[in-house]
């Protein structure tokens, strides 16, 4: 695809004619977008695996199948999102940067005159106010540790009345009167929809209540940042047209349109970035490799010392606590005085 068919000349002429990549790896998917230098754009987009490096490694294989590009034809690489940290890339030139300014920077490109963003994904949601001139972030919000006003929501309720997510968002639309859902907790809301649907409640008013209730979960971050038009929908949920409906209905005016679909908006802003980034004047690409390669040793031996602590009770804590879920109260368990780590799925 023509990038000039998403984006307007205007902004085109400040990027460079590089052969760029942004990868974008999300709780639940992961997407990346590969900006050319004769202004061409590629998109791919795959679930989130338990290996990053591999989920990365499709994703690449998929953007160069398209372009008939390789390894060799890229500038520079940065990666962002809920997996940013897993990224490396010995052959080409990269960085991470922070999902937040990257989709800041996404949105500004895709849409005009853009002022505030609602992202909301598999695990988290987010309120940022961004610059209208250059895209940069001037505040942001983002509710990390309730999933309560995320897709994971979504996808539960939806589960709860037999629907798959989408099937969810189109019976929304079919309602006159949303039920309202009461409970801010998304343990007790989860309850509160069996219980409403146990009394032969409307299905669509129920599903309206549903995205009602995670639109003004969110709305109470924006109203943080200052809500703003325009404003535009990114992340993973963006897609969900009883979630749009419901913040329009919250919002009182409509939600902006781009002509890209805005689950790439991190992935676009990163592909930007790397734009930036690969234009450093004076710089080579071997030295902007050694200029920018994050050395995570450190971390790792912390990760892993951790890990022989709890596994040895080494910790000089009574209890060891283990959790799946990433929604754990952690708080709590500190101040229970116990050591607590986080076991992945195998």
């Amino acid at each position: 695809m023509d990038l000039f068919q998403i984006i307007s000349d205007k902004k085109i002429k400040k990027l460079p004619k590089k052969n760029v990549i942004g990868i974008d790896i999300g709780s639940r998917q992961s997407k990346a977008v590969l900006l050319t230098k004769d202004f061409k754009i590629y998109t791919s987009i795959i679930p989130t695996g338990f290996f990053m490096k591999q989920v990365a490694k499709e994703l690449l294989q998929d953007l160069f199948e398209q372009s008939s590009l390789s390894m060799d034809d890229i500038d520079f690489i940065v990666g962002t999102g809920y997996g940013r940290i897993a990224l490396r890339f010995d052959e080409v030139p990269s960085r991470i940067v922070t999902e937040i300014s990257c989709h800041g920077m996404g949105a500004h490109y895709l849409g005009e005159d853009i002022h505030t963003i609602i992202d909301i994904g598999g695990q988290d949601s987010k309120a940022i106010k961004i610059d209208s001139e250059n895209g940069k972030v001037i505040d942001f919000v983002m509710n990390d540790k309730c999933a309560a006003g995320t897709g994971r929501f979504l996808e539960k309720a939806a589960g709860i009345l037999g629907f798959g997510v989408e099937e969810l968002g189109q019976t929304a639309l079919q309602s006159e009167n949303p039920i309202d859902i009461s409970s801010t907790c998304v343990v007790f809301a989860e309850s509160e929809i069996i219980s409403i649907r146990a009394k032969n409640s409307n299905v669509a008013d129920l599903a309206a209540g549903i995205h009602k209730s995670v639109a003004k979960r969110v709305n109470s971050l924006l109203s943080r940042v200052g809500i703003e038009k325009n404003v535009l929908f990114t992340g993973g949920v963006s897609n969900n047209v009883g979630m749009r409906k419901a913040f329009e209905d919250l919002l009182g005016f409509p939600i902006e349109k781009v002509k890209l679909d805005t689950v790439f908006a991190g992935a676009l802003g990163a592909a930007i970035y790397a734009g930036q980034y690969a234009t450093k004047q004076g710089i080579t690409g071997d030295e902007r490799g050694e200029d920018v390669q994050l050395n995570l040793t450190d971390l790792e031996n912390a990760i892993e010392k951790k890990k022989e602590d709890f596994a040895n009770h080494a910790t000089g804590k009574k209890k060891n606590v283990a959790y799946f879920c990433s929604y754990a109260p952690v708080e709590i368990l500190s101040a229970a005085n116990v050591s607590y780590i986080r076991m992945m799925h195998a």
